[in-house]
């Protein structure tokens, strides 16, 4: 069974919620980033999104675009996100969903980056700009195979769309609290229970809710109201913070909004 799934159901055994958290590889340095990792697993996250650096990544906001252009700066690759992977699969077995533009993807080989990806242990991939409907159109696109492919589901989703994103997801969907650009400079949004009901009602895979989210209260609200809780800027300004203690103040970080999710 793919770790996500044999995770989320490991979850639902214990009745707790699953905390994702969010960091680009290679941040500020190969060998940081992956004391990085490592520390988010040993603090208890349950999945762990691996950014892959990009020089043009819309999505993001400032702190994470920052993130990119200090892991490019440092040497970061698409082929040394696998060996960042690899290198985190001699110790840990925590599930890892690479975060990323089709453009890397693309350059690398679409139908090779799933397979080199999946080989060097990652389980799941969020194509921030490949829409599933647009992928289907593209013989190429559609032989990514070996990774769950999450998909984005915003406020501004139209109904009309819901179910054609809803009903073919994998591993779990990731719901926008918001809308905009990632960052925490605005909480999330208060009605993520009517969002997350307006997915659920079109498929059984889990809800996880991101952007905006960088207190233990705000988790545990989150929580609540989804499967999962998805924490990403707020995490990856440790790192710009504590460059040079960038595991530890990471795992300070994370460690309260972990309970707070485990036990909303």
């Amino acid at each position: 069974m793919n770790r996500i799934d044999a995770t989320f159901d490991r979850l639902r055994a214990a009745n707790r919620k699953a905390f994702v958290a969010y960091v680009c590889a290679g941040d500020p340095d190969f060998a940081t980033s992956l004391e990085v990792v490592r520390s988010l697993a040993d603090a208890g996250a349950d999945i762990i999104e691996l950014g892959v650096p990009f020089s043009d990544p819309l999505a993001d906001g400032i702190v994470n675009q920052m993130a990119a252009d200090r892991a490019l700066k440092a040497g970061m690759s698409t082929p040394r996100v696998l060996d960042l992977i690899r290198a985190f699969r001699e110790t840990h077995e925590t599930p890892i969903v690479l975060f990323t533009y089709l453009n890397p993807v693309f350059t690398y080989g679409y139908e090779r980056f799933h397979a080199d990806a999946a080989a060097a242990g990652a389980d799941g991939i969020l194509l921030l700009d490949l829409p599933p409907d647009e992928a289907r159109q593209n013989t190429e696109l559609a032989r990514g195979e070996g990774l769950k492919h999450i998909r984005l589901i915003a406020p501004t989703t139209p109904d009309s769309r819901v179910p054609l994103l809803a009903e073919g997801s994998e591993g779990f969907i990731y719901a926008l609290s918001r809308t905009g650009v990632t960052g925490g400079h605005v909480a999330p949004s208060a009605q993520i229970a009517d969002q997350v009901a307006r997915i659920t009602a079109h498929t059984t895979t889990p809800v996880c809710v991101g952007f905006g989210i960088t207190t233990p209260e705000q988790a545990a609200m989150v929580a609540r109201a989804g499967s999962g809780v998805i924490v990403g800027s707020a995490i990856v300004k440790q790192i710009e913070l504590h460059p040079h203690r960038a595991a530890e103040a990471v795992r300070e970080f994370v460690t309260p909004l972990i309970a707070a999710t485990h036990s909303a």
